[in-house]
C-alpha cells in the first residue's frame, strides 16, 4: 500500500503542483548562474580568431579618417590634426622635390638630333643662297674690307689713286674681284662721290675708269649744267658699274665685266630738276642741247660713248667705257 502511494501522485493534487513549481524555480536559478558566468569573463575572448595571411600581415594598422580643417579653423587644431593625416603620393613627391630639386633637362626638338661627341651644332638656313656671297652684279652688296696697302700695288695704280685725290674723289679700295675665268678687277675702287656730286649707288670700277669719269664730271658735266640750267649737279644716278656679263647678242665680254664701264641713267640738279638720259621731245631744246653736249664731250675722256639713238638697248642711258682698241680708235655714237 505504501509503495503504491509514493509512485502514484494524482495530477491535480496539491502535491503535484508544488513539485512543478520547485522544478521551474530550479531551472531559473540554473539559467541565471549560467548567464552570470558568461559575462564575468573577458569579452574579447569570445571573438573568433582572425586568419592572417602573408599579404594581410603586411598591412599597417587601420588609420582613422582624415580630419578636414577649414582654412579659418584654429591653427592649434590644424597642428593637432596634421599627424593623423597620411600624406598622399603627390605630397610626398612634392616634398622630395623640395629637398632634392630635379636638374633641368635639355630641350630637344624633333628636327635636330643631339650631337654625339661634338660641340654645339650650327644651324644652316634651308635656302642655300642665303649662305652664299652676294652677287657682284650689285656693287652696294660689296663686303667691307680693309684698304689695300699702296705698297703692294703697281706704280700705275699708285699714281692713279693720286689722281683721284686731286680730283676730290671719295672712294675706298676693295679686295680683288675674281668672278670666273674672264671677269674680275685686280685693284677695284668703290666711288661714292666726286667733289659735292654724289654717286648713287656707289660705283665699283677700276681706278682708271674712276679717274676718267671724275675728270668728265668736274670739267664738262658740271659746267654744262650751270650754263644751261644755272644749277650745279647734285647726284649722278648710275645703272650699272662692274657686272660680269657679255655684250647683248654676242659672245664678247662686256667692259662692265672688267670694271671699265659705267651706265648713266639720270642726272639730278641742285635745283631739284631731274634730267633723264633719253631722246628728248621735239621742243625740248635745252634738254637736247645739254645731253648732246655732255655726250660729245665724253669722247675726250672715254673710248666708247653710246646713248639714245644708237640702238634700242641704249635708249635710256649713256654707256661710257675705256676699252682699248687698235690705233687708239674711239667709238662715239
Amino acid at each position: 500500500m505504501a509503495a503504491d502511494s509514493r509512485a502514484t501522485i494524482p495530477v491535480g493534487s496539491p502535491r503535484a503542483a508544488r513539485q512543478r513549481a520547485l522544478l521551474l524555480a530550479t531551472t531559473l536559478v540554473a539559467v541565471g548562474l549560467a548567464l552570470s558566468s558568461c559575462t564575468s569573463g573577458d569579452v574579447f575572448a569570445l571573438q573568433p580568431a582572425v586568419d592572417v595571411g602573408s599579404q594581410t600581415a603586411s598591412l599597417g594598422p587601420v588609420q582613422a579618417a582624415p580630419v578636414i580643417v577649414e582654412p579659418q579653423s584654429d591653427p592649434a587644431l590644424v597642428a593637432q590634426a596634421a599627424p593623423m593625416i597620411e600624406p598622399t603620393l603627390d605630397a610626398q613627391a612634392a616634398q622630395f622635390e623640395q629637398i632634392q630639386p630635379e636638374a633641368p633637362q635639355p630641350v630637344q626638338t624633333a628636327a635636330l638630333a643631339p650631337a654625339q661627341g661634338r660641340g654645339m651644332q650650327t644651324l644652316v638656313p634651308s635656302n642655300p643662297y642665303m649662305v652664299a656671297y652676294p652677287k657682284l652684279d650689285d656693287p652696294s652688296n660689296e663686303p667691307q674690307s680693309a684698304p689695300i696697302r699702296p705698297a703692294v700695288m703697281p706704280a700705275d695704280e699708285v699714281d692713279c689713286r693720286s689722281d683721284l685725290k686731286k680730283l676730290d674723289v671719295t672712294y675706298r679700295d676693295l679686295p680683288p674681284i675674281r668672278d670666273g675665268a674672264a671677269c674680275g678687277i685686280d685693284y677695284p675702287v668703290k666711288v661714292s662721290a666726286i667733289g659735292s656730286v654724289q654717286m648713287k649707288p656707289a660705283a665699283v670700277v677700276t681706278c682708271q675708269m674712276a679717274a676718267s669719269f671724275a675728270a668728265w664730271t668736274k670739267r664738262d658735266l658740271v659746267p654744262s649744267a650751270r650754263l644751261r640750267y644755272f644749277s650745279g649737279v647734285k647726284t649722278i644716278h648710275q645703272g650699272s658699274s662692274y657686272s660680269c656679263r657679255k655684250i647683248a647678242g654676242t659672245r664678247t665680254l662686256s667692259e662692265h665685266g672688267k670694271g671699265n664701264a659705267l651706265d648713266i641713267m639720270r642726272i639730278e640738279l641742285n635745283s631739284g630738276r631731274d634730267i633723264d638720259v633719253e631722246k628728248p621731245g621735239l621742243f625740248a631744246f635745252r634738254t637736247r642741247g645739254f645731253l648732246n653736249t655732255i655726250r660729245a664731250d665724253g669722247c675726250s675722256y672715254f673710248n666708247t660713248v653710246l646713248g639714245p639713238g644708237y640702238n634700242y638697248d641704249h635708249r635710256n642711258h649713256f654707256h661710257f667705257d675705256i676699252k682699248q682698241r687698235r690705233n687708239g680708235y674711239r667709238a662715239c655714237r
